[in-house]
């Protein structure tokens, strides 16, 4: 039986695997993205690389990553911060 995968682009350009079945008959139709007959191979997750082929991303920093790092760092930065002293009034004379 010929596998189909279902395939959307996401938020970063790329074409990803979103689902795949094995159907008989005609391929089935496509409710979100578009569908294609894909290898035994091709697993859920999987982008199109420059080939036309599937891989799976390279590991990297993606931005996501890197403002969920910033962010955590600025809570620490504030936290970390000691508590000021209460300033004195003036005294009456």
């Amino acid at each position: 039986m010929p596998r189909y995968a279902t395939i959307i682009t996401g938020d970063d350009g790329f074409e990803v695997v979103s689902a795949i079945g094995e159907f008989e008959g005609a391929a089935p139709r496509a409710r979100l993205g578009r569908v294609e007959a894909v290898a035994p191979g091709v697993l859920i997750g999987m982008v199109r690389d420059a080939s036309g082929g599937f891989c799976f991303p390279p590991a990297g920093i993606d931005s996501r990553a890197v403002g969920l790092a910033m962010a955590k760092l600025k809570a620490r930065a504030g936290a970390a911060k000691p508590a000021a002293r209460p300033k004195r009034g003036k005294r009456a004379g």
